[in-house]
């Protein structure tokens, strides 16, 4: 089975613990009332990752290697088969199609998958 995912968006700055998302015009309309909610839960896909990432099925805890190590399904390890993150933020503010949140793990660049309430 294949399988597509269209990025709704995108990590357009990260400072601090302060990111900015912009939705893409074509679904802008999907953040109607978004406002509304103080908490969503952001997915994105981990775009630095490479193939060989992606192969890694363990890991130790956190990098820890005095830690025993774990499958990746046990762990927040970015290395996965399919590296989405997923993150609760709180959101700031929204202004049109830019979102303002606090909390978001992902680099600037990260294509955002999908938004839900928290």
């Amino acid at each position: 089975m294949e399988m597509v995912l269209r990025p709704v968006g995108i990590v357009i700055k990260k400072q601090d613990d302060i990111s900015e998302i912009e939705i893409y015009q074509e679904y802008s309309p999907g953040l109607k009332s978004v406002e509304n909610r103080t908490h969503l839960w952001i997915m994105f896909w981990m775009s630095r990752l490479s193939e060989a990432d992606r192969k890694v099925l363990q890991a130790h805890p956190m990098g820890d290697r005095s830690k025993e190590i774990r499958g990746v399904f046990a762990l927040r390890s970015p290395m996965r088969p399919n590296p989405i993150g997923l993150t609760k933020i709180e959101l700031i503010s929204k202004n049109e199609n830019i979102l303002i949140v606090s909390g978001l793990d992902a680099f600037e660049g990260s294509p955002i998958i999908d938004i839900k309430p928290a």
